[in-house]
């Protein structure tokens, strides 16, 4: 007779890994949270500063800003998205980004703060020039923008650092994403590669969040995906972590009501923490994933489950039948999976009705 009184804890199958400073990014590790301030610095040092200490205080593993020059990200002709020309009244992209920059010391300045405050710095360099500027700031891993996602001079220049490449996927389709899949792999690179769902919608409606392209980015290219949220929900992380998100980024602000392209699609401070603890708990609750029972449940076990116990008193030597045997929960004895193995067997002693079945009792 065997026992089934084992939990497993067997190791689940575990996808792959990458590594953001001491942090692990996959398949069993605690989902990992940036930031994204973005450029609701509005172009200011000290509310940049500011959203460092915000995010540190909400709990994030790392904050996010962009970096870029907007003479070369930009034509002097090329207009404002809808949202933006609402939110800022500009009609002219440059004109928009000019405000929205910060010199190289301003962000050596935010780099410090950050590591005063514990808290990973990252940023988005749109440019191939801005990519060694990010890694003079001491970033972990370079962010690339959905937008840039078939940029592959930046794409190289990324690359060529050799830190982890974190790639949004936003507005593209399965061939262009991929294609730079293909290209990154081509430069050694597809095992530190995390690829991020995204809907470059702002902000995009719960409805359209469409959470289940995250495992099939993850089944279908083979690395850790999280999710780039542009919904305004604080729960929305959540939904993603249980859909397989290993990264979460999110737009936050000191203020949604600040003038700014992104401020009314971000969250503010208070909402942020609201939602890294909701993702934590999700990926709290989501487990290891292994089969079997949780220690917790080790009581229903014995005592709601049937053991196989007399069904009226058994002679000693007597042959025991299936009139002899029914299942009771009793606390204790055999599973009744063992009764076919128990029927034909002699009783090695008297048993009394209603006694649990054991080895012992058996010969």
């Amino acid at each position: 007779m065997t026992s089934r009184e084992t939990v497993d804890t067997s190791e689940p199958n575990v996808g792959p890994r990458v590594c953001i400073g001491d942090h692990v990014i996959g398949d069993g590790a605690p989902v990992y949270i940036v930031a994204e301030a973005g450029v609701n610095h509005d172009g200011s040092l000290d509310e940049a500063l500011e959203l460092v200490d915000a995010a540190a205080d909400a709990g994030a593993d790392a904050v996010k800003f962009q970096v870029f020059d907007a003479a070369r990200l930009t034509t002097n002709e090329v207009a404002t998205a809808d949202y933006q020309a609402t939110t800022t009244g500009q009609t002219s992209q440059r004109r928009m980004l000019e405000g929205l920059q910060l010199s190289g010391s301003a962000f050596a300045a935010v780099a410090d703060r950050c590591r005063a405050r514990g808290i990973a710095f990252l940023a988005t360099p749109f440019g191939v020039e801005d990519v060694a500027r990010v890694v003079e700031w001491g970033a972990p891993a370079i962010k690339i923008a959905s937008t840039d996602l078939v940029d592959f001079d930046l794409l190289a220049g990324a690359i060529s650092t050799d830190r982890p490449l974190i790639v949004s996927t936003g507005a593209a389709d399965e061939q262009e994403i991929a294609e730079s899949v293909a290209f990154i792999a081509g430069g050694g690179a597809s095992k530190r590669l995390i690829l991020l769902h995204c809907v470059c919608q702002y902000p995009t409606p719960a409805a359209a969040a469409n959470l289940g392209a995250i495992r099939a980015l993850a089944n279908r290219f083979g690395v850790p995906v999280g999710f780039s949220d542009h919904t305004v929900e604080t729960e929305t992380g959540g939904f993603a972590v249980c859909a397989g998100a290993r990264l979460l980024e999110k737009h936050f602000t000191l203020d949604r009501r600040s003038p700014g392209p992104d401020h009314a699609m971000s969250l503010e401070p208070a909402e942020l923490r609201t939602y890294i603890e909701t993702a934590h708990r999700a990926c709290a609750a989501m487990g290891s994933g292994r089969l079997g029972f949780q220690p917790g449940e080790r009581i229903v076990r014995q005592l709601g489950r049937k053991s196989l116990v007399a069904a009226r008193a058994i002679a000693a030597g007597e042959v025991l039948t299936a009139e002899c045997l029914t299942a009771k929960r009793a606390g204790a004895g055999v599973s009744p999976t063992e009764k076919e193995r128990l029927i034909g067997r002699r009783a090695a002693r008297d048993i009394p009705a209603g006694t649990p079945m054991t080895a012992g009792l058996v010969q």
